[in-house]
């Protein structure tokens, strides 16, 4: 799996990733065991999955004797990491500094959370500049830039 690849990884992945990053080689049998009860899936659902991660290049697998292994390269904060730019960069880069701060506002931060994040934005502060221009198309935005758009232009109108 690429950097930039359009890989989505959809909820019910996420819980099987979850089982493999917290025990790093797994078995099918073993995730559902894992998440049978919390998700009340069959067995052949938790394959499903797995062999969709598999097409998405997130997992891989190896045999042993009779049965699949099956682990990943990629760890937790590179996965979640991307998953939140392909995110960011589906909205209006002037709105990706309000997202940010309710991202820290809806929730729970250690200190050390609070002191990393800190030097991140004195750190980001060397850089910022005065203004984020909008990188949307007219007609798909609603920030200050494209207000005087929205007057020209009736939507929905014959």
């Amino acid at each position: 799996m690429e950097e930039n690849s359009n890989c989505h990884i959809t909820g019910a992945e996420w819980e099987i990733m979850r089982v493999v990053w917290a025990n790093e080689e797994v078995t099918s049998k073993f995730v559902s065991e894992v998440l049978g009860e919390k998700m009340n899936w069959k067995h052949a659902t938790v394959k499903t999955l797995l062999n969709r991660l598999l097409e998405k290049e997130v997992l891989k697998k190896k045999e042993k004797g009779n049965k699949y292994i099956y682990y990943t390269e990629y760890n937790e904060q590179e996965i979640a990491k991307q998953y939140v730019m392909e995110t960011f960069n589906r909205i209006c880069r002037t709105k990706v500094g309000n997202m940010i701060t309710e991202l820290i506002e809806n929730n729970v931060l250690s200190f050390k959370d609070l002191e990393n994040i800190s030097k991140a934005v004195e750190e980001k502060r060397k850089t910022a500049v005065e203004k984020i221009p909008c990188d949307c198309l007219p007609g798909q935005c609603n920030c200050p830039e494209h207000q005087h758009e929205k007057k020209k232009r009736v939507c929905c109108s014959e």
